[in-house]
């Protein structure tokens, strides 16, 4: 009897975490039926068929096309309704929710209340900052979750102290790591002649406010190195909205540029001296990549990306020159990797979903 298996993304990480998933499946299940749904969470004009040929994944069956929006309760409750809608009239075995972005929180929440089971891929991740949007979702998602893949050690202590079930709990490692390996060989490197640090700042703590936005002036200001920062569009109408945009363009060595695809990007961090973010995945790619990091940020979810030093956490000015000096002058103890970071995290997930259903 065919089995039916639906994957819910909405944004591009996730479409990164969810093929060596679907991949995998395709070759461990005989008769079995994968539906993608894409919630349109977050616009991207970069989603182009390069990128999901290059993922080898076919482009989202459904595209629900919840729009991006500040008001997180309403973007949650339309992924909600988006997803009830289409499992009310299918027979589901499983509804696969990736990461921690708001249509993991909805799809998860739909599933379970229509009693199918939900894996969560990403599960137990925590930041132990409840101001993060994120960390919500993370939380709830994984009370509500009938399975856990975990990515490193530490979500799997985070589960069990929750109260989480042992037998629910699989480590599997990063299947996000198993993407960027697969296209590595097909990026091209940038046509830069000098060395640069790459700049990616969104979250709400840095760009919502005027002290998170004088906060990354100045640090700009303060490295003498090139930057390349292709900005994300919620950070450039924070920049125009406070009236510092003009400011940062100014900066005689900061390189700012329209938002970029994956291939361009992964393309920027791989051949990058250094990369300033404050995002979770690019933490855990830099550190696959073996590529420095500062996360400017007061905390991680990601504990594994700072014990095997590849990432630091920095929160001034005078930490992140105190970090790139170190950096520029190689004195740094060598980079380690996290255990099972090995490009097989979708086949073992797979496996495991095999004898789920």
């Amino acid at each position: 009897m065919t089995k039916n298996i639906v994957h819910v993304v909405g944004a591009r990480p996730n479409f990164v975490k969810a093929a060596p998933v679907i991949n995998a499946l395709k070759k461990e299940i005989k008769d079995l039926k994968q539906i993608v749904i894409h919630t349109g969470q977050h616009y991207d004009a970069n989603l182009s068929d390069i990128f999901f040929n290059a993922l080898k994944i076919p482009k989202p069956d459904i595209n629900l096309k919840i729009a991006s929006s500040r008001m997180q309760g309403k973007q949650v409750a339309d992924v909600i309704i988006g997803i009830e809608k289409y499992l009310a009239s299918k027979k589901v075995d499983l509804v696969v929710v990736y990461g921690d972005v708001n249509s993991t929180l909805g799809a998860a929440l739909a599933a379970t209340k229509m009693g199918i089971r939900v894996a969560h891929v990403e599960a137990g991740l925590r930041s132990f900052d409840r101001a993060m949007p994120e960390e919500t979702n993370r939380i709830i998602v994984d009370r509500i979750s009938d399975f856990h893949f975990v990515t490193e050690q530490s979500a799997v202590k985070n589960l069990l102290n929750e109260g989480v079930e042992k037998g629910s709990i699989f480590f599997v490692g990063n299947s996000m790591i198993d993407s960027l390996y697969n296209v590595l060989p097909l990026i091209e490197d940038p046509d830069e002649d000098e060395e640069y640090i790459l700049v990616t700042l969104h979250r709400p703590s840095n760009v919502d406010n005027t002290e998170g936005l004088k906060k990354i002036l100045d640090i700009c200001r303060s490295v003498n190195t090139k930057m390349i920062f292709p900005i994300h569009p919620r950070t450039k109408n924070s920049f125009a909205n406070f009236d510092l945009l003009n400011d940062l363009n100014s900066i005689e060595n900061l390189k700012v540029t329209d938002p970029v695809g994956y291939f361009e990007f992964s393309a920027l961090m791989k051949n990058s001296m250094a990369v300033l973010t404050d995002s979770g995945g690019i933490q855990e790619e830099t550190t696959a990549l073996g590529i420095p990091c500062l996360t400017l940020r007061k905390n991680t979810e990601r504990p594994s990306t700072i014990h095997e030093g590849s990432n630091k956490l920095v929160d001034s000015k005078k930490e992140v020159v105190s970090a790139l000096h170190a950096i520029k002058t190689k004195s740094l103890p060598p980079f380690g990797k996290p255990e099972l970071w090995d490009g097989k995290s979708g086949e073992r997930i797979s496996r495991v979903i095999k004898e789920i259903i």
